[in-house]
């Protein structure tokens, strides 16, 4: 999440511009296979350099970038865009003029806002070489790893090391020697540099907005600050800033001063400066402050000294950032948390959020956690064991759901054609939990169908038990096929992978809906296994199943791993390789009842009548395959 990267600054011209573009690349190694710049739709020379026949295309592609997130710009699998300027820049290892492109996947918040493409040697970068048939030149040597058609060009981008070729005077070096050397000689151009990038910014902590915690800071006069305790100024340095023209010093309120609330105010709007709403509240605003001990009054008192409280307030983060902590004690007014409660509850086990999330939210709260570990507020250095992320989904255009471009699906219309249950399993059922999933409204209807056909298994027409319910036990296969459901969905729960929970618990109702008789045990089972996914309808069948309390306080059924094992196996018949055939044989089937009973089967007989048996291959619980000519 720091994002150390140890690589070389490189300063390209560009071409008929004074303009230069400066790129931050691990690889500098591979400059001489750079054939194309890429820019952020944001950089400041997208105008300037931009030609005029290129102008509008580059336009309408900068103001469809604006509609998208940073995640969503930056996701590997999406499909590659972008617009040439019609510019060019030089290559300043080799001299050769390469054209620069706009493209979105290109941040302007990450590095410099530009990149030069290796495409032979970067995933990205070739496939969108591809797209756009830019120039691929291959500088590293792949030594026969890299997969290639049969003229020997690249079929994937080769990212593994090798010696250089197809690089001036570096060919034949290694990957790090030329990397030191391709450095030295820019350096000495004054063309480049040996640096190191961060993926870690400088976080803007402070809002100008009513609602926020208020920053615990107040403003005082140069010669005041003079007065003030030395503990309630900065370590380090004085922060200072300009306020109404005067040079303003920082001295923080001490603990007894806290907890520091909003004040009332008439308005929570802006001042017309922009200033926050705070700057308008004119009896918290000023102070009177006792300059050793940094108590307040709203009235003067002798040698006490005047100040102007912080106005901005902190970003929501400040509270989201350790919110897990405070619920395991929220009434606690002497500390964030009791130690005892703590150390009692730990931290939390999984944390389930999306990928936006781990940009943001999941990156601030480690941080701040780490700070409340080195104060020795918590005693884990890490705040959550496990984190998933959660895929998005999309609309039915396979675009991020937006208003702007009008596919959003309203889940209350949904709701009202099929039901929360029906939405909630649907929403569980598009695919893996991570991934990214369009959504198709025709799609619900096989999941409601699903529903329609539990309810009818244990609700009977007339709104009663289903007849063929009671006691008694199941058939050996509808056994094994319902233990195995308890297993796979109790496995499949745990890992979050609920499309292949639903998908094994609608093979199950449909085996447990051919089933004559049904032991009353064997639905309450399945109706359990749902009900985490369908809550309500899990509710009403419990009830209707004559319990009288929540389904969500039952327990959860176990499987028997006794009723797994089958007692029959499928085999397959083939005839020269071909399928041609099947049957349900004994687990435990010798080869030759097995070959018999292939030769027994009337398709396979249709197959070899006539011919010779040239050879008979039993693999043993699979295949008996006969080779007849």
């Amino acid at each position: 999440w720091i994002g150390r990267s140890e690589g070389a600054e490189i300063t390209f011209d560009v071409s008929g511009h004074a303009a230069q573009l400066t790129v931050f690349t691990t690889r500098p190694d591979t400059l001489y296979g750079a054939t194309y710049m890429v820019i952020a739709p944001e950089h400041p020379l997208v105008p300037t350099i931009t030609t005029a026949e290129q102008s509008d295309a580059v336009a309408a592609y900068v103001e469809k970038a604006k509609s998208k997130s940073d995640l969503e710009r930056a996701e590997l699998a999406k499909e590659k865009t972008g617009v040439w300027t019609g510019a060019t820049a030089v290559n300043p290892i080799n001299g050769r003029e390469i054209p620069i492109w706009v493209a979105d996947y290109v941040l302007m918040t990450y590095g410099t806002g530009a990149i030069m493409a290796v495409p032979a040697h970067d995933v990205r970068d070739f496939e969108f070489a591809k797209e756009f048939g830019l120039e691929i030149i291959q500088v590293i040597e792949d030594g026969g790893e890299a997969a290639k058609d049969a003229e020997g060009a690249l079929l994937e981008a080769y990212t593994g090391s090798g010696k250089l070729v197809h690089s001036g005077e570096q060919s034949g070096q290694d990957s790090e020697t030329a990397k030191a050397a391709v450095i030295q000689r820019l350096a000495a151009e004054n063309r480049g540099k040996a640096t190191i990038h961060f993926k870690l910014r400088d976080w803007l902590f402070s809002r100008q907005r009513y609602w926020g915690e208020p920053f615990p800071v107040l403003w005082v006069s140069e010669s005041d600050y003079a007065k003030v305790d030395d503990s309630l100024k900065s370590v380090d340095r004085p922060v200072t800033c300009l306020i109404e023209g005067e040079l303003r010093h920082a001295i923080i309120l001490p603990e007894a001063e806290l907890p520091l609330e909003l004040p009332v105010v008439e308005s929570y709007t802006p001042s017309p400066d922009g200033q926050s709403p705070l700057s308008k509240a004119g009896d918290w605003l000023h102070v009177y402050i006792d300059p050793k001990t940094g108590a307040t009054s709203a009235e003067a008192r002798d040698g006490w000294i005047q100040g102007i409280r912080e106005t901005n307030t902190m970003p929501q983060w400040a509270g989201s950032c350790w919110y897990y902590l405070r619920y395991i004690d929220p009434k606690n007014s002497e500390a964030l948390i009791d130690p005892e409660k703590e150390k009692y509850w730990g931290m939390p086990d999984l944390y389930i959020g999306g990928a936006e999330h781990a940009v943001l939210h999941l990156l601030y709260a480690r941080f701040w956690h780490h700070v409340l570990y080195d104060l020795g507020v918590v005693s884990d250095p890490e705040p959550f064991k496990k984190l998933f992320h959660q895929g998005i989904i999309l609309g039915e255009d396979g675009e991020k759901m937006s208003k702007s471009r009008g596919n959003v699906v309203n889940p209350e219309t949904i709701i009202e054609s099929y039901g929360a249950d029906a939405l909630r399993l649907y929403l569980m059922f598009l695919g893996p939990l991570e991934a990214m999933k369009p959504w198709n409204t025709k799609g619900i209807e096989g999941v409601a169908r699903f529903l329609r056909k539990v309810w009818r298994l244990v609700v009977g027409e007339e709104g009663g038990l289903q007849a063929n319910i009671g006691e008694g036990t199941l058939d050996s296969e509808t056994e094994r096929l319902l233990h195995a459901t308890i297993k796979k969905v109790t496995d499949d729960y745990s890992t979050l992978s609920f499309n292949t929970a639903i998908s094994q618990m609608m093979i199950c109702v449909n085996q447990l809906a051919k089933v004559e008789r049904l032991p009353r045990e064997a639905v309450e089972s399945f109706v359990q296994l749902l009900a985490p996914l369908a809550p309500h309808i899990g509710e009403e069948l419990w009830l209707r199943l004559g319990h009288t309390g929540s389904i969500a306080e039952a327990g959860w059924p176990k499987h028997d791993e006794s009723k797994l094992v089958e007692d029959t196996v499928k085999i397959i018949f083939q005839v020269n390789g071909k399928y041609r055939g099947d049957a349900q044989l004994a687990v435990d089937v010798s080869k030759d009842d097995a070959i018999a009973a292939a030769k027994a089967n009337e398709r396979v007989q249709a197959f070899i009548q006539g011919k010779s048996i040239k050879k008979e291959i039993y693999v043993p619980g699979k295949i008996v395959n006969i080779v007849a000519v």
